[in-house]
């Protein structure tokens, strides 16, 4: 949790520390800040030409932060122990857009799945559409910006950019990242092994989890959430260590943090300081996490492969509301539940006519079973083989408050007997997007 503590100590001594911090933040913008020999140059950040009046003048702040697939200066040495071998895209591994409210009251997290299928903004090739993470390696951080700002409509007034041994280091220099886990989490892809629990990640294993796609839930928008979970658990360890709330902390970690970002030329200490010092009152619960809302989710391209298209109508109803600095929660609510498989890929035999003629308008692919003579006692129970957990919670989100009944043997075809219980049926929609994705507070998201 970001607590809600004042500054500590008395006020003459807080005004002291406020102004030693102003004098910091003064000396170190006032000139170049010194970055490692191989840092890349700060960009002059320009707008795309699509962003409207409204855009360009909309209150609250905007950054856009990204991690680049990119091992470019890295040794054997170095790429064995972040374990990031295999080829470079040279592309955006994350894509995170971060606003900030006008009143300081609260941060939208919007993740952009990396396989995104987008028309890239104006650049040197003819027009063209493709994965978002693509754009950084047609035209760099420029390109990015501007298809990020055509894609959402929204201003971006920060570009913070890391690779994977800078992600690394800055980790470690921010003093780790908070991350739990309620079941064992491997993936022999980016070296991740985590037991269940809390724990806090160094450098080197916060990329790994950041990278992992190969644990359940798979793919990107599992991975997205993870992300998400490791962004709220630096923010906690920060806010823990009083590193948002002490001014001259705060300069510290801004100094400490620059050298290991690319940014756009107007993004430096001070910019950091003044961005750290707006979250010192932010509480967990004012902090939200989204991802981009889909509708197809392996849409294949020529040269692209598969990508994820996003469902624009929900899409842009939550940009608009970050656009007018509004939370982005009500705009993704949706009347029917949301499940992670399509209702159509899990088969049923229900022994009662009425749900299974309610299921089957969900789509769920249903037999009729003979009615027993005498129903049993108590709820539904759905009975199903271990093999096919991951659609059991499917027909249960459909079954509010059935039992469910793992059996080795039972078949792909999931078993649905109705009990004396009345059984409702909650009408259900595959919206995967929703189920990993769905916007959640930094309270619901971080370690217990």
């Amino acid at each position: 949790m970001l607590p809600r503590r004042p500054l500590s100590g008395r006020i003459h001594s807080r005004r002291r520390r406020l102004a030693l911090a102003a004098l910091l933040v003064a000396s170190l913008a006032a000139g170049p800040f010194p970055a490692t020999a191989d840092a890349p140059a700060p960009f002059a950040l320009t707008h795309d030409a699509t962003l409207s009046a409204d855009a360009l003048a909309a209150p609250g702040t905007n950054l856009l932060i990204v991690g680049i697939d990119r091992r470019a200066g890295m040794t054997r040495q170095q790429i064995n122990k972040l374990h990031v071998g295999g080829q470079e895209c040279n592309c955006t591994d994350v894509m995170m857009l971060v606003h900030l409210s006008d009143d300081g009251r609260r941060m939208s997290v919007v993740s952009l799945p990396r396989d995104s299928y987008v028309q890239f903004a104006p650049h040197d090739h003819p027009q063209h559409a493709g994965k978002i993470n693509g754009a950084y390696k047609h035209g760099g951080p420029d390109l990015a910006v501007r298809t990020v700002e055509q894609a959402t409509g929204l201003r971006i007034d920060h570009y913070l950019e890391t690779d994977f041994a800078r992600f690394a280091d800055a980790v470690d220099a921010l003093g780790g990242a908070e991350v739990c886990t309620d079941k064992l989490l491997e993936d022999r892809n980016s070296g991740l092994s985590l037991s269940p629990g809390t724990h806090v990640l160094p450098g080197v294993k916060a990329l790994r989890y950041a990278r992992a796609r190969k644990v359940s839930p798979p793919g990107d928008l599992g991975r997205v959430r993870r992300q998400q979970r490791l962004l709220l658990g630096m923010l906690t360890r920060l806010a823990d260590a009083g590193a948002l709330s002490d001014p001259v902390k705060l300069v510290d970690t801004a100094s400490a943090l620059l050298p290991r970002l690319r940014t756009d030329a107007g993004t430096g200490v001070a910019t950091l300081f003044k961005l750290g010092w707006g979250l010192r009152e932010l509480r967990a619960d004012q902090l939200e996490f989204a991802t981009v809302p889909m509708k197809a989710f392996d849409h294949r391209v020529p040269q692209w492969g598969s990508t994820l298209v996003w469902d624009e109508v929900r899409a842009q109803r939550m940009f608009a509301a970050v656009r007018e600095d509004r939370p982005v929660a009500e705009e993704l609510t949706l009347r029917a539940v949301p499940v992670e498989m399509e209702p159509g890929t899990v088969p049923a035999r229900v022994d009662d006519p009425d749900v299974a003629e309610a299921l089957r308008r969900s789509g769920f692919d249903v037999t009729k079973a003979e009615p027993p003579a005498v129903r049993a006692e108590g709820p539904t129970v759905i009975t199903y083989d271990p093999y096919w957990e991951r659609y059991a919670s499917t027909l249960a989100a459909a079954l509010p408050g059935a039992q469910l009944r793992p059996v080795e043997g039972n078949g792909h075809v999931f078993q649905v007997r109705v009990g004396r219980v009345a059984q409702a049926v909650a009408e259900v929609t595959y919206d995967r997007s929703m189920v990993e994705g769905a916007p959640v507070t930094g309270d619901q998201l971080r370690c217990r």
